[in-house]
């Protein structure tokens, strides 16, 4: 069931999708000022820098599992041996920041862009990524570690370019986003056919407003005191129930469209192969993060931060 103020935000966003960016200016103003710390391991950014290695194998794991399914386990034992695993993929950031994910993506073989509405913050991951001879243009061939461009857009700007993209990821973005369901719609757009959406973000609920405002911000200090806001935090149930009722627009009339989410199990968990949930968490003493495993799920393992990954349907 989707929450009623969360319905309320989806219905504005839907009305207004199509024409209200969804970009929010204080939230891009609060990141730009950040900007030049985000290659700093010990700094606002730390927590990132721990989690994104389990956000890039989350990635892999998941794409490994889908050729098993689809191609057999000879490909996927293959593919698992690869470096490149996203060897030939077109894949898009959103909200990419410093470039954190954008790196990695590039590194396991992708084409990938990553775009962010602010400027200082392309200009950081720009910088860092002209550094590396095996990032930059200016090295030896890609072939084997992809490519990586950076673009000072928002993905409402990039969808009139009528590209899709084999990957889709947004990571700790929709959380600052004024219209979830038009971010979520334009996401979802900027996917191919039978590609994929992975996103992160943190559930709205009390464990998570303690451990992410109260502690990380006013406790602890591991974050600017401001950098998020509890009721534009999303639950996993809430994703879930957009994509059951979220279509994309058919190419075909004659055609019926079909929701990306067609069957969930009687505990709200949608089946592996359209969508999954995977709880994300923090372990203070190693500093590190976990991923939960998808059975986890229901019993709470995502209340606080998560990953969510769904499919989009291939065309008939």
């Amino acid at each position: 069931m989707l929450s009623t103020s969360f319905r309320r935000r989806l219905s504005r966003s839907l009305q207004t999708a199509s024409s209200a960016s969804t970009v929010n200016a204080e939230e891009i103003a609060h990141f730009s000022r950040l900007s030049s710390l985000w290659w700093d391991e010990h700094g606002e950014f730390a927590l990132l820098h721990r989690m994104n290695p389990v956000r890039v194998q989350y990635v892999r794991e998941k794409l490994i599992e889908v050729a098993r399914e689809e191609k057999g386990e000879d490909v996927a034992r293959d593919t698992e041996q690869r470096r490149d695993v996203l060897r030939g993929l077109d894949v898009l950031d959103v909200g990419c920041g410093g470039g954190l994910l954008s790196e990695s993506l590039a590194r396991m073989g992708a084409r990938t862009l990553g775009i962010d509405a602010s400027e200082s913050n392309i200009g950081i991951a720009s910088t860092h990524a002209s550094a590396d001879l095996e990032l930059s243009s200016r090295g030896s061939s890609l072939s084997s570690t992809g490519s990586l461009e950076y673009r000072n857009t928002s993905a409402e700007e990039l969808l009139r370019d009528s590209k899709q993209y084999d990957v889709v990821c947004s990571m700790e973005v929709i959380e600052h986003v004024d219209n979830p369901a038009g971010f979520l719609s334009t996401c979802a757009e900027l996917v191919k056919p039978g590609g994929h959406l992975f996103l992160s973000t943190i559930a709205r609920t009390p464990l998570s407003y303690f451990l992410t405002i109260l502690a990380a911000e006013h406790i602890l200090r591991k974050v600017a005191v401001g950098t998020h806001t509890y009721s534009k935090f999303i639950n996993p149930s809430e994703l879930v129930s957009f994509f059951q009722n979220y279509s994309s627009p058919s190419t075909n009339p004659e055609v019926p469209k079909r929701p990306w989410i067609t069957r969930i199990y009687s505990h709200g968990i949608p089946t592996r192969v359209e969508a999954e949930v995977r709880g994300l968490i923090y372990v203070p003493w190693s500093g590190d993060w976990k991923l939960m495993p998808r059975s986890a799920t229901q019993w709470g393992a995502a209340e606080c931060n998560y990953l969510f990954w769904v499919r989009k349907p291939s065309e008939p």
